[in-house]
């Protein structure tokens, strides 16, 4: 049997299920102000908040959110969509400039049948990517292997996003 050791899993497996969040997630990390870090918050605006994927598709993975509780990219204020979009800029520069990233996947799964994994919030995700990034235990396994620490990435761009997000 193989094994693969993901040290950085301890902290999800170790963590008290039963006080899961009631409601929707993104919601609930609007109206949590005073948990940033254990929310994964790396950025507030008076419209949207910038926040570490907890399930992300590589590391470095974040999301941008509207604060207004939508599904439908459509009821957005377009001044907001257009700020949100604005700081993606931003989550670009910071994501090649301090992850070393080579290329960032930009995008909005839009509705259930669109992939959204939470469907009833939009949100839009940035994914930096790498050079041989992708490999077959994602597909035969359904696993993901990451090379750094979820935490340690998270701390890395707290320490840096207001430099960034300005």
């Amino acid at each position: 049997m193989e094994r693969l050791y993901a040290p950085w899993r301890t902290q999800y497996i170790t963590t008290d299920k039963t006080k899961k969040i009631e409601g929707c997630v993104f919601c609930h990390a609007v109206k949590t102000l005073d948990d940033d870090e254990n929310l994964g918050i790396l950025h507030r605006e008076e419209d949207f908040f910038i926040v570490m994927n907890k399930y992300p598709y590589s590391p470095g993975h974040f999301m941008i959110i509207p604060n207004m509780h939508t599904s439908n990219l459509e009821d957005l204020d377009p001044q907001t969509f257009a700020k949100m979009s604005q700081y993606a800029q931003k989550g670009v520069k910071m994501l090649k400039e301090i992850l070393n990233a080579q290329g960032v996947n930009i995008g909005m799964n839009l509705g259930k049948a669109g992939g959204a994994g939470i469907a009833e919030h939009i949100h839009m995700h940035l994914v930096p990517r790498w050079g041989g990034d992708t490999n077959f235990i994602t597909t035969v396994a359904d696993t993901r292997v990451y090379g750094s620490e979820m935490e340690k990435i998270y701390i890395k761009l707290k320490n840096v996003a207001s430099d960034y997000f300005r």
